[in-house]
């Protein structure tokens, strides 16, 4: 990049901050904070990936697909809380929340955000296609029936060594995930002039500088996660708000102000 002298300037990664391990639960309350203030915008946004996940669960009529689709729709959801990461934003600024103006919350930044939005969906379609593999390498025949799926895991010879590798493999799509979109599509839509790279390399810094607290922070997503699931996705109207609000927050916190 060259100034009005003519001179190129120096490339700088944003810089990250050093997190102590209360931060997450700072996020989670402002997050809470933020859903309380914004209601309607908030619980909209809820209910529609909570209906999203239902039918991606659901509309396979197969164990196998239903799980893939399900853990897949973790690894999407960092995208879809785009419009949640904006009413943060809004509010932070001290704008008025409106729900329509949220709807193109990445249209400034529309290149960047669409990139990050692809490299998902292919990490998710490869994902789903390891869960099948996985899946048929321990049932022959494909696995059984959704009502049975508990109760024939726990039965099979290898329900426990299935869980195991099916885990296992989870775990390493979902910290590829998590340690490139911890903050970046945060900073991707509060910074127009951010590229798809350097916010996802900034996001990994993150997570290495601050291992800790970022893997708190994780568990505490997957225990919402759990918990909106065990509800009959209904826990999922309020978590996945909380999420995403508590998201900007993490970003704000952890990355210093360009």
């Amino acid at each position: 990049m060259e100034n009005p002298a003519g001179e190129i300037e120096e490339f700088h990664f944003p810089q990250v901050r050093t997190l102590s391990m209360d931060a997450p639960w700072r996020w989670l309350r402002r997050g809470v904070d933020d859903l309380r203030a914004a209601p309607g915008a908030s619980l909209f946004y809820g209910g529609v990936l909570a209906v999203m996940g239902f039918v991606l669960g659901h509309f396979a009529g197969q164990a196998a697909y239903e799980l893939a689709f399900v853990t897949g729709f973790l690894l999407v959801g960092p995208f879809l809380a785009m419009g949640l990461y904006d009413i943060s934003r809004r509010r932070e600024n001290g704008e008025r929340v409106a729900l329509g103006a949220t709807l193109m919350a990445g249209r400034s930044n529309a290149p960047a955000i669409g990139f990050y939005a692809v490299i998902l969906a292919l990490l998710m379609g490869v994902w789903i296609r390891v869960s099948l593999v996985v899946v048929a390498l321990f049932f022959e025949g494909g696995m059984p029936s959704t009502r049975t799926l508990l109760r024939d895991i726990v039965a099979s010879e290898n329900g426990v060594v299935f869980l195991m590798v099916y885990l296992a493999a989870g775990f390493g799509f979902a910290l590829l995930v998590y340690a490139t979109s911890v903050v970046s599509l945060p900073m991707l839509l509060d910074r127009s002039s951010m590229d798809t790279l350097t916010a996802m390399i900034t996001s990994f810094n993150a997570l290495r500088l601050n291992f800790a607290p970022m893997m708190l922070w994780a568990v505490i997503i997957v225990v919402l996660m759990a918990l909106g699931f065990a509800t009959f996705y209904l826990g999922l109207i309020v978590a996945l708000p909380v999420i995403g609000h508590a998201t900007w927050h993490a970003y704000r916190e952890t990355v210093e102000p360009g």
